[in-house]
């Protein structure tokens, strides 16, 4: 199955040392050799990096190690194909315009009837996966209920929410997806994340030997919270999340936590 790698930080922030050990799950440490992608938000910019080969093995991944890319949001995706075929157009992330702002999606796990039970509107796949399908569903169905962008914000994140726990009905539904100015994050089975902020420490990548200390290379005001669908250190406390929960984040901090089956909670 694939896995997911995002960010969300109050400070134009580079994410090249969870990239490093992200990448190498692409055909070193993990079986994910199916292409590999990743998203950068920069002010109003986007950048869109997507390779069909393994990380492992991708000069563009060399080339994300050697130029960090300075961003508040990032969302990343190693796949291990499942449905569709391994080719640039199957490959994640995907993004769509809606609102004037670009949107970005990324799945991990496999859905079943998503043909039947997901209707498509406005906007069509390119591609054959049904992460790509499903991506299409979703932003339809935000773009139906809210041609505008909605002036409560927890109207949206319900609608999210509630829409992840449709397509989690169809099987399994890890998603990262940003509208460029939040990161929203659902869990259907594997899905972690973690804050750090001041005092930064040292941290030790769990996938190649490399550790940073992040005391050397941030401020005390910097926070960034980075999620993976295993965490990627072995000696910081990382947060599993629950099956149907879905987080919000905003510059670098949690600001909603929604859970199957119950209210909101809301940090401020």
């Amino acid at each position: 199955m694939c896995e997911l790698l995002g960010m969300s930080a109050n400070v134009p922030t580079d994410i090249t040392f969870s990239m490093a050990g992200f990448l190498r799950r692409g055909g070193a440490t993990g079986p994910h050799r199916d292409g590999w992608g990743v998203a950068f938000y920069e002010n109003e910019g986007y950048r869109e990096f997507r390779d069909p080969h393994p990380s492992i093995e991708s000069p563009v991944a060399r080339l994300m190690l050697d130029y960090p890319i300075k961003s508040r949001i990032v969302i990343s995706h190693i796949r291990q194909a499942n449905v569709g075929e391994v080719n640039l157009s199957n490959t994640h992330p995907f993004s769509r315009e809606l609102w004037g702002r670009n949107w970005c999606y990324a799945h991990n796990g496999q859905l079943t009837g998503f043909r039947q039970e997901l209707p498509l509107s406005f906007y069509l796949p390119v591609g054959t996966t049904d992460s790509e399908w499903a991506f299409c569903w979703l932003l339809g169905e935000i773009r139906r209920q809210y041609p505008e962008p909605p002036e409560d914000p927890s109207a949206l994140q319900e609608l999210i929410h509630q829409s992840c726990e449709k397509l989690r009905s169809l099987g399994v539904f890890n998603l990262l997806f940003s509208d460029s100015q939040h990161l929203y994050a659902y869990c259907s089975t594997k899905l972690a994340h973690i804050t750090r902020r001041a005092p930064f420490g040292p941290a030790l990548l769990k996938d190649t030997e490399l550790e940073v200390d992040f005391s050397a290379c941030t401020t005390p005001r910097d926070v960034v919270s980075v999620l993976a669908t295993e965490p990627l250190t072995t000696n910081e406390t990382w947060h599993i999340m629950q099956p149907g929960e879905m987080v919000v984040f905003k510059d670098g901090e949690v600001i909603t936590e929604r859970f199957s089956h119950s209210s909101p909670s809301i940090r401020v």
